[in-house]
């Protein structure tokens, strides 16, 4: 009976170090659900639970690997951005909102152009 208990406590041993190994081992963005602080103490005070809380609710999620063509854009590349379900209706929409940006800018200058212009022309 005692080899089992030993076998459960060396468990235990052994997953609340690996447990805190890697908390504090990741980087602090990638934590979930509480502060990398709070996780370390919730695994030093209550090992087999905290280490069990650890496994479930904050342990960076795995995010899966990217299919299809490299991205054209570093946004793509940011942590935790969700990849579109269809590349194509994506890049018709950054075309459509590149489009719209490049509008506005025209737009800005011929009014700031025309502000101007009325501000030279007005008599002093």
């Amino acid at each position: 009976m005692y080899k089992v208990y030993l076998l459960l406590w060396i468990t235990g041993l052994v997953m609340m170090v690996w447990c805190l190994i890697e908390t504090v081992s990741t980087d602090e963005s990638r934590i979930r659900n509480l502060p990398k602080l709070w996780w370390i103490l919730l695994i030093l005070f209550f090992p087999l639970a905290g280490s069990i809380a650890w496994l479930a609710a904050g342990r960076p999620a795995v995010s899966p690997p990217r299919t299809g063509a490299a991205p054209a854009f570093p946004e793509y590349d940011r942590p935790g951005r969700a990849v579109p379900d269809d590349p194509e209706k994506d890049e018709d929409f950054l075309k459509r909102v590149r489009e719209r940006a490049e509008q506005q800018r025209l737009r800005y200058e011929q009014q700031t152009r025309q502000e101007r212009e009325q501000g030279q022309s007005e008599p002093e």
